[in-house]
């Protein structure tokens, strides 16, 4: 992923798998990646994550404009008028729901969840959920960096889900203006 440490590498480079080559995109896309404060010190991984590979998978980084709201609950509104501006090819919502507050984590999520699917299917902006409620969350050490790991993890993949949709709506949008499709 990183040239720069690829082409400064002195010897000891066959030992690593060649970097992906990813597709490029026929036009520019633009991407709002909103993400909620509550835990942030876990949900940052996912931002870290998605961005490295997002660039890697040829999306500029001065192309992700970053967002940042209180709480999951509250990104739905936010993806919704970002999707309306017809600013952005996407949008990514990271978020972790929890036990705790006034309501419950599992009718927070599943609102989320249902709300950001309606933002996609009215505004024909794909909408990328990393919003995770955990079975079991505690604010321990081991929890929290668990945690974090994983966030990792789904920022990387929610960039590859981001990438392949994109080239995917490129591709049909360009048969359906073709009269392909």
């Amino acid at each position: 992923m990183n040239q720069t440490l690829q082409e400064g590498d002195a010897g000891g480079s066959e030992d690593r798998p060649p970097a992906p080559e990813y597709p490029r995109f026929a036009k520019p896309q633009r991407v709002a990646f909103v993400q909620s404060s509550w835990h942030r010190e876990v949900v940052e991984e996912c931002r870290i994550a998605f961005l490295e590979e997002i660039v890697a998978r040829n999306i500029a980084r001065n192309q992700i404009d970053l967002f940042e709201v209180p709480g999951s609950f509250e990104i739905p509104l936010h993806a919704q008028l970002l999707a309306k501006t017809r600013r952005y090819t996407a949008i990514v919502a990271a978020g972790l729901v929890v036990d705790g507050g006034i309501y419950r984590h599992e009718f927070v999520a599943d609102t989320v969840i249902k709300a950001l699917m309606d933002v996609q299917l009215r505004t024909e902006v794909p909408v990328f959920s990393a919003v995770l409620t955990p079975q079991q969350f505690h604010e321990t050490s081991a929890h929290v960096e668990f945690f974090r790991k994983h966030f990792a993890v789904k920022g990387i993949e929610v960039a590859e889900a981001c990438a392949n949709t994109l080239l995917s709506l490129e591709r049909l949008r360009g048969q359906v203006a073709a009269g392909i499709a």
